[in-house]
């Protein structure tokens, strides 16, 4: 049975301008963002640079909220760029545009069906990070969570497209949203616990209250060290479960993509898992430093995506799932 392919809605070959714009993107990606510039490296041009342009619009955001402004600032800049959007979605961003993250991304979402909405609830959530906003349940956070990264989730599963094989039926296919939504979930809570010490020193706590009470953490994070009697090791490994459970929910994307977008995103969440694995067998690295792997491992994680060694395991075991 040959495959039903959802992709690119109508494409235009890039002028001068809009190859300019997104070289631009892929420069800010590949500088900024390694971990997600390896998984992009894997898809086609045309995919490849309107996930560029995502990723460089997504920046933006973030840094205004990581920045330097005071708050009623970074209040004003985010609506800014939520009016940018709206230009954008209107088809309003001309090629000539001396704004070549927009130039770019007015392009992408002309070539692939990426619901922009996305990126207003990514300014939503930018909007929680600048007002202080703090989470008392896992629910809280995952709200949270999935603005700023099941977003973008289900932003990217715009580019990707999908393709339904007899294997998976109507019922599970439709739920590819969903998972990649929780796959982006997966990715954030992991970029938290990574993050723990850091977010501390700007005065963030992302953590549910109720997770941090409950293993002795309410102190918060200041030094290289966990809390006097904290059990900092229980609330990392309590995460890390919550964390691993939402990456095999959301893996099973993987069978609904093609080839190289499976790649992608394999490569993608492979490297956010295997930071959750040495997180897990050193919970308190995260107070010391930035957690990160080394580039040969990168570099072999994204070739066992390449080769869909993912995708086919997580196809067989929806499979028996579904027997």
């Amino acid at each position: 049975m040959s495959p039903n392919v959802e992709g690119p809605t109508h494409a235009s070959a890039p002028s001068a301008p809009v190859l300019a714009a997104y070289s631009y993107c892929e420069a800010v990606t590949g500088t900024q963002a390694r971990n997600f510039a390896y998984g992009i490296r894997l898809l086609p041009t045309d995919k490849r640079q309107a996930m560029s342009a995502l990723y460089a619009f997504s920046r933006r955001v973030d840094d205004i909220g990581d920045g330097t402004l005071p708050p009623e600032a970074k209040l004003v800049r985010l609506e800014e760029t939520r009016a940018l959007l709206g230009r954008i979605r209107a088809e309003e961003v001309d090629e000539d545009d001396t704004d070549p993250v927009a130039v770019a991304l007015a392009h992408a979402a002309r070539r692939f069906p990426i619901p922009l909405g996305g990126l207003d609830e990514l300014i939503d959530g930018v909007l929680m990070d600048v007002r202080g906003e703090e989470y008392e349940t896992w629910d809280d956070l995952k709200a949270y969570c999935r603005c700023v990264a099941g977003a973008i989730g289900r932003l990217s599963l715009g580019v990707f497209g999908t393709v339904h094989t007899g294997g998976l039926g109507a019922p599970e296919a439709a739920r590819a949203d969903e998972y990649a939504d929780t796959l982006g979930l997966a990715l954030q809570l992991t970029n938290i616990l990574r993050d723990v010490r850091e977010d501390a020193a700007n005065g963030r706590t992302y953590l549910p209250a109720e997770d941090l009470a409950k293993f002795g953490c309410s102190e918060g994070f200041h030094g290289d060290r966990a809390p006097a009697g904290a059990d900092f090791a229980g609330l990392v490994h309590h995460e890390v479960r919550r964390a691993r459970a939402l990456f095999v929910e959301g893996y099973r994307l993987l069978p609904m993509l093609d080839r190289r977008s499976g790649a992608c995103v394999a490569a993608m969440a492979g490297i956010y898992r295997r930071l959750l694995d040495r997180i897990e067998r050193e919970p308190e690295a995260v107070l010391r430093g930035r957690v990160s792997l080394p580039t040969h491992e990168k570099a072999y994680v994204a070739v066992r995506g390449l080769s869909g060694l993912d995708a086919r395991t997580i196809s067989r075991q929806s499979t028996r799932r579904r027997i």
